[in-house]
């Protein structure tokens, strides 16, 4: 068991490293999520801020991961073009590189008596409710830096140098020449792609480099791995997306590619390059073999922030390269699926959140379009158009069924995930949200059924009046739908006016009652019958329920902005 043991903590240091990134960048991204996603999509006006809004992000929640996925998830909610993402990506690649330096830092002095002192503390926060987001990147970063540390010193007592079959081993594949570079570069694309973390094989990297296992080119070789490695996940992420958010994932892994590429062609004459500006001479044996994770970190940002200059000039050549790759098919039918949220949750349950929004902003988009049909069916004269108009309300009604089980199924899960409490309570305010669209659903479908059971059962028509007077709610009607999907579409922390929508409720009301006591007096004057009659306060009073949802739509939305504001 006690040979075992080295190996079992190595492990455990890993798997420390790796939640500890974990819980840091969701304690971050709790603390400042919804501000991170406002700079992302508000400080992208040029290539240039682009880049640096992608490293500051990134620098800021310590994962390219997550800085993509999000850049993705804008990308195919219609809030970042093509080439304002690509130059995200391209600052996200600069950004992940303050990881290496971390642990260049870290290795530097012994943080053992600090890091408990910090998971004491976070622990006092965390119990406190109102810093619990601060508690928890605290205890992050603390779990992190001590799995990076219990991994440093475990490689050390293992003296892996030493082993013979070790040594052997990766002196046997690293005399192929760039077959050896090529090697080592697939499996770090590999190690990362599993992991789903470059900065833990970064980590792998340099223990394996200053215990003297590996020479620094095959170290270096690795980095380019996890470079083409970390970009797997977005790519997976954006399988099930939009084409937009499957072009800016494919634009990640281009960009990295390319960047391997042309170091591959001088390789050496880089690596040697870097070493000479840390003071390193490949080869040599070292004292201070700390030195390796500068020589990597050093390479690690030289090769991003060099990637980033070449390629910088030429992203609208590249967007055209990727659209040329992942066309887009116009004779799919969008409007018959879930748009924003079919790839799964995202990578964090903050994240997955804004994915939901777009969709409910879509769904209250799609229940105003099927009202704009009912308004079109009630004047739809021949029959066959009119069948057509009125099976296509029906798959309406079908798709909003569909649409709000699966929503509703989606923030179901992101609530299992780590949340704020201010997004648990917003979660619980669209759930309320899609509940109540899809009832505006309902009622489209009820009106569209009471102008066919007219059409079908009577013989006479609504007259003049009773036409001016349908138009008129509709029209209302029409003016409520509107004013929701504004209310709806309205973005974080904006100031929203519900006195409109209330305004326009209350005419809806007024109108029906003053409706409903001219209907009897019509019936009674003959007028018209009383069936006629039924026929049309159906109608009217199924536009006054309508307004009725969306009301509550809207003070779902309003009373969430106020919370929010309130908190401000």
């Amino acid at each position: 068991m006690q040979n075992y043991l080295p190996f079992i903590i190595l492990i455990g240091a890993v798997a420390l490293l790796m939640y500890g990134m974990k819980v840091m960048s969701e304690g971050l991204q709790k603390m400042a999520g919804s501000k991170l996603r406002n700079v992302l999509g508000t400080m992208t006006t040029n290539r240039f801020t682009g880049v640096l809004t992608g490293a500051f992000i990134t620098t800021s929640i310590q994962s390219s991961t997550a800085t993509t996925v999000m850049t993705v998830s804008f990308v195919s909610a219609g809030l970042l073009t093509l080439a304002q993402a690509i130059s995200v990506i391209m600052g996200a690649n600069i950004g992940t590189t303050a990881t290496a330096w971390i642990m260049v830092a870290q290795g530097s002095f012994n943080m053992k008596y600090l890091v408990y002192a910090a998971i004491a503390l976070s622990m006092i926060l965390i119990y406190s409710n109102k810093h619990r987001n601060a508690g928890e990147f605290i205890i992050g970063m603390s779990l992190m830096l001590l799995g990076l540390t219990t991994l440093k010193e475990n490689a050390q007592s293992m003296e892996l140098h030493e082993n013979q079959n070790i040594t052997e081993f990766f002196s046997s594949i690293s005399g192929w020449g760039y077959g050896s570079y090529l090697l080592f570069l697939l499996i770090g694309a590999l190690l990362t792609c599993s992991v789903q973390s470059s900065a833990v094989i970064m980590a792998i990297t340099m223990t394996l480099c200053t215990t003297g296992v590996l020479d620094i080119y095959m170290g270096i070789a690795l980095v380019l791995g996890e470079n083409i490695g970390t970009t797997i996940t977005s790519n997976i992420v954006a399988l099930s997306a939009s084409t937009q958010a499957r072009r800016a994932a494919m634009a990640h892994l281009i960009f990295n590619v390319f960047g391997v590429i042309w170091v591959l062609c001088i390789f050496k004459y880089f690596v040697d390059f870097v070493c000479g500006l840390v003071g390193y001479v490949p080869g040599t044996s070292l004292e201070n073999s700390a030195i390796l994770n500068t020589v990597l970190a050093m390479f690690h940002t030289l090769f991003n922030v060099l990637n980033t200059a070449i390629l910088i000039w030429f992203i609208k050549p590249l967007e055209k390269i990727i659209c040329c790759i992942i066309k887009s098919n116009p004779d799919v039918e969008e409007e018959y699926r879930l748009k924003y949220i079919t790839g799964g949750l995202m990578s964090t349950a903050e994240l997955s959140v804004l994915e939901a929004k777009k969709e409910i902003n879509l769904y209250a988009q799609r229940s105003h379009r099927m009202f704009r049909m009912v308004q079109s069916l009630l004047h739809t004269a021949k029959m066959d158009e009119f069948n057509k108009l009125y099976s296509r309300i029906e798959k309406y009604e079908s798709i909003s069924d569909g649409m709000e089980l699966e929503i509703a199924d989606y923030l179901n899960k992101v609530s299992d995930g780590r949340l704020s409490f201010e997004t648990k309570g917003e979660i619980q305010r669209m759930l309320r949200e899609v509940t109540e669209i899809e009832s505006i659903c309902d009622s489209c479908y009820n009106l569209a059924r009471t102008i066919n059971r007219k059409r079908k059962h009577s013989q006479t028509d609504f007259t003049e009046a009773q036409y001016e007077h349908i138009h008129s709610m509709m029209n209302l009607a029409d003016d409520a739908l509107k004013q929701m999907n504004v209310v709806v579409a309205k973005n974080e922390y904006q100031h929203i006016d519900v006195t409109q929508s209330f305004n326009i409720e209350n005419e809806i009301n007024n109108y029906r009652s003053q409706l409903k006591n001219q209907n009897i007096i019509d019936v009674n004057n003959h007028e018209y019958d009383y069936q006629m009659g039924v026929y049309y306060m159906d109608i009217i009073g199924e536009c006054e329920k309508l307004g009725d949802y969306v009301v509550n739509v809207v003070e779902a939305v309003g009373l969430v902005k106020e919370r929010k504001q309130e908190n401000v």
